[in-house]
């Protein structure tokens, strides 16, 4: 009985020695642990001012303001990780600067391989964002991609189909790719061919589609018009006729309505024909029935 009343006395005396022993370690840290919190308070009113000054720099120059909410954040990045690095090399002496720098390395690495095609996004948005070729509001064209863009985000960006659906397109799509940027410029050019009969006078009909076009008055007059002779067809001699109206797709498509109906009314006037067996140029195959019942 006496001995089971001694190990009792054992244990708990050990127990009391290990709760005193954990108390005068968190009584000898907490110096430190004051001093640590003191500091990240200064880190947070350094990425505070930090971050002011970020944005009044950036606020005087043309970027993209995802671009400069980007480089605000990565400031308040940059300060806040060598704050907590040094907060913790505070409160914890034996802990330092060169184990934390090659433990976050390490971690780095393998982040960085769970996580590519993430990054890979990330980094393009910030090199579409730089460069600002591709604005807000452009009509693009990318592989089977086509619309107008959105928003460009850090990810992703936001393209618009004409047809009202909305696509989210990876950044890395858009670096990687040839893009078209359709309303890089405010005109573009556009075209569309026409077929006349064998007999028909050539110069004679040159004119009558120059004027055709040029009496669109939704063509712009300060740039020519082309008229090309451009092709033998199996039932006609074909021009090609380009001129410059505005670049986004209502535009092209307003204007082609325009040139297509005044290059009918005027050869009709001057007789010329547009032979029928023309359509079979323009429609490769027979349409199916079922197309063209609808």
């Amino acid at each position: 009985m006496d001995e089971q009343v001694d190990k009792s006395l054992n244990t708990l005396e050990i127990l009391i020695a290990q709760l005193q022993s954990m108390w005068e370690s968190i009584v000898s840290l907490l110096p430190s642990l004051v001093i640590a919190i003191a500091f990240l308070i200064f880190t947070w009113i350094v990425a505070k001012f930090a971050t002011k000054i970020s944005d009044k720099l950036t606020a005087k120059t043309s970027m993209r303001p995802s671009l400069r909410e980007l480089i605000d954040t990565l400031v308040k990045i940059a300060i806040w990780t060598v704050g907590l690095l040094v907060s913790l090399t505070i409160l914890l002496p034996d802990l330092t600067p060169g184990s934390l720098v090659a433990g976050l390395g390490i971690g780095t690495v393998a982040i960085g391989f769970a996580f590519q095609d993430i990054f890979e996004n990330f980094l393009a948005g910030i090199l579409i964002m730089a460069r600002e070729k591709m604005r807000i509001g452009d009509y693009i064209k990318c592989d089977d991609i086509e619309g107008k863009v959105e928003q460009i985000l850090l990810r992703e960006t936001h393209v618009r189909k004409p047809s009202n659906e909305l696509t989210i397109v990876p950044n890395s799509i858009l670096f990687k790719n040839p893009v078209e940027i359709l309303t890089d410029q405010q005109q573009r050019r556009h075209e569309v061919v026409v077929g006349v009969s064998y007999d028909t006078d050539l110069e004679q009909a040159r004119t009558v589609l120059r004027n055709a076009v040029e009496s669109s008055d939704i063509i712009d007059d300060g740039k020519p018009v082309d008229i090309f002779a451009c092709e033998f067809n199996s039932s006609s001699v074909d021009f090609r006729l380009r001129w410059w109206s505005g670049a986004t797709q209502r535009d092209m498509h307003e204007s082609r309505d325009h040139v297509v109906r005044s290059v009918k009314r005027a050869l009709d006037e001057a007789g010329i024909e547009i032979p029928f067996p023309y359509m079979t140029h323009i429609f490769k195959e027979p349409l199916p029935i079922a197309s063209l019942e609808n």
